[in-house]
C-alpha cells in the first residue's frame, strides 16, 4: 500500500494536499510558529472562580482554637444536619419508597432534569406548565442555577443580614456583588424594607428572600411578605425565594410561599427534600418557575434547563421516589418533628433568656435559634467568635458565631439535638456566662443606689 501511495503523492500538483484539496500558504506562518517559545517549566494556576469561592463558615471555624474540655463530653449545637444525633429520623414511608425505587430497576440510567410531573401535581404551587419544575442536585444547586441565570459580572444581589453564607459564597465567585439589607432583631427578623429598598440601582438583578430564615427562625407573615412584594414590584426586581424550609413553622404558626401572594413579581422558589423530610444526604433540590405575567419569558427557562444540564441531573432514584415521599408522607410526621423543634425552641428560650449578657429572640420555624451576645458584659472578649471558642474550651459547647452570617456580637444554636442535650448545653451556657459575666459601671452605680 504504502509503493501504491508514493507515485500519485510524487505526481500531485503543487498546492493540493494528499487528499487533492487546493490549499493556500499563509505567508510567514512557518516562521511564526518556529518562533512559538516551548514552555520550559509548568505553571498550572487556579482559576478566579476558585480563587473567588470563599465559604465563610469554613473559613471561621477553621480559623478558630476549637480545644474542647476533656471533662465534658462535646455538645456542637452548630450544625445545620438533623440527622447528626439520629433522634430525628425522616419517616419509614419515605425510606421505603426509596426502596421501592431502586427495587423497581426503573431508576438507574439518566432522568432528565425538567418537567417532572410528580412534583407539579403534588406540591400545586400555580405552576402554569411542567417546564416550570427544573430538578437539581439540592437546593444548594438549585440557588446555584437560579443566581447564575439572572446576574452577570458586575450586576448585585440583595441578600439578608443575618443570613446564610451560600447567597454570599456563590455570588462573588461569579463576580456578582452583594449587597446587605438588615433584618430586624426587634421586630422577630423582620425585613428593613426602607433599607433593603434604599439599596437597588440599575444593576442590581436579583432579591434573596430567605423564608423561613436560617439563621434566625423567624417566618414572616402574610402582610410583611406583601410589603416585599411591594418593592420587587415597584422597582422591576424578580425574587429568589429560598424556600428550604417551607412548611417548617410551629404549630400554631402559619407558613406563606412567596409566589401564592405574587400578582406581577416574577419568583424563582427554590426547595428541597432536605429539612422537610430530614434527608439532606439524598441530594434532590427543586426551581419552581412562578411567572404570572410571562416576565421571564423563555429565555429564562432556557437558561435553568442549559444550566442545570451542566451536571446529569440530579439523583434519579430519589426522583423515582419523589411522587410517594411528597405524597404520601403521613401528616403526622411533619407534627411530630415540629413539635419537637418548637419544644428545643422554647426549652432553649427560656433557660438562656434569664441569662445576663444574652438576648434572645423566640423562633417560630426552621431549626435555629439566635443569641446576642451584650459584649460590653464580657471584657475578656473581643468578639463573637473569641466568646464561642472559649465557650468549648471551658464547657464543651459550640455554638457558630454569627460573624459566619455577617452579623457579629450573635450566635446560632441549632435545635435538633435530644432533649436532655439542649437542657445540659443550656445549663453549661449559663455557667459559662456567670462565670465571665462583668457590669458596666453605670449598672453597678445603679445597684449602689
Amino acid at each position: 500500500m504504502q509503493k501504491q501511495i508514493l507515485p500519485y503523492l510524487k505526481e500531485m500538483p503543487k498546492g493540493l494536499n494528499r487528499n487533492g484539496i487546493q490549499h493556500k500558504t499563509v505567508k510567514g506562518s512557518v516562521s511564526k510558529s518556529k518562533q512559538k517559545s516551548r514552555r520550559q517549566r509548568w505553571n498550572i494556576r487556579p482559576s478566579e472562580i476558585s480563587i473567588n469561592t470563599l465559604n465563610p463558615i469554613r473559613a471561621i471555624v477553621d480559623g478558630m482554637k476549637l480545644s474542647p474540655n476533656p471533662g465534658k463530653p462535646m455538645i456542637a449545637l452548630s450544625i445545620g444536619d438533623p440527622t447528626v444525633f439520629g433522634n430525628l429520623p425522616t419517616d419509614e414511608k419515605v425510606t421505603q419508597a426509596l426502596k421501592d425505587a431502586i427495587d423497581s430497576h426503573k431508576y438507574n440510567g439518566y432522568a432528565p432534569s425538567v418537567e417532572l410531573e410528580d412534583i407539579q401535581t403534588s406540591k400545586n404551587l400555580l405552576l402554569s406548565s411542567l417546564q416550570d419544575v427544573v430538578l437539581t442536585s439540592g437546593c444548594s444547586q438549585a440557588i446555584d442555577l437560579a443566581i447564575t441565570v439572572l446576574c452577570n459580572p458586575g450586576d448585585n444581589i440583595l441578600i439578608p443580614c443575618p443570613g446564610f453564607s451560600l447567597y454570599k459564597t456563590l455570588a462573588v465567585s461569579l463576580g456578582i456583588q452583594v449587597k446587605l439589607y438588615n433584618l430586624l432583631p426587634e421586630k422577630s427578623w423582620e425585613i428593613d424594607l426602607q433599607h433593603m429598598e434604599s439599596l437597588i440601582d440599575d444593576r442590581t438583578t436579583c432579591l434573596i428572600i430567605n423564608n423561613p430564615s436560617n439563621p434566625c427562625g423567624s417566618v414572616y407573615s402574610k402582610e410583611h411578605l406583601q410589603n416585599v412584594l411591594s418593592v420587587a414590584s415597584k422597582n422591576c426586581i424578580p425574587i429568589l425565594a429560598d424556600e428550604i424550609y417551607g412548611d417548617m413553622v410551629f404549630p400554631g404558626c402559619k407558613y406563606q410561599s412567596m409566589a401564592s401572594l405574587s400578582s406581577d413579581v416574577p419568583i424563582l422558589a427554590c426547595g428541597g427534600l432536605a429539612k422537610r423530610w430530614l434527608v439532606p444526604g439524598w441530594r434532590m433540590g427543586w426551581i419552581l418557575i412562578h411567572d404570572r405575567n410571562q416576565i421571564f419569558g423563555k429565555e429564562i427557562r432556557q437558561g435553568l434547563v442549559h444550566l442545570s444540564q451542566r451536571i446529569m441531573g440530579a439523583c434519579t432514584i430519589v426522583q423515582g421516589a419523589i411522587e410517594s415521599i411528597l405524597n404520601d408522607t403521613p401528616q403526622e410526621f411533619y407534627y411530630r418533628t415540629l413539635s419537637f423543634l418548637k419544644s428545643n425552641s422554647e426549652i432553649c428560650f427560656s433557660e438562656l433568656s434569664t441569662v445576663p449578657g444574652l438576648t434572645l429572640v423566640l423562633p417560630a420555624g426552621a431549626m435555629y435559634l439566635m443569641v446576642g451576645i451584650e459584649m460590653e458584659h464580657f471584657p475578656e472578649f473581643q468578639n463573637d467568635v473569641q466568646f464561642t471558642e472559649r465557650l468549648v474550651t471551658e464547657q464543651s459547647v459550640f455554638c457558630l458565631p454569627a460573624t459566619a452570617f455577617e452579623y457579629p456580637n450573635y450566635f446560632r444554636i441549632v435545635v435538633t439535638v435530644p432533649e436532655e442535650m439542649m437542657m445540659e448545653a443550656c445549663a453549661r451556657i449559663r455557667e459559662f456566662c456567670q462565670r465571665h459575666y462583668r457590669p458596666c459601671s453605670q449598672d453597678s452605680n445603679e445597684l449602689d443606689q
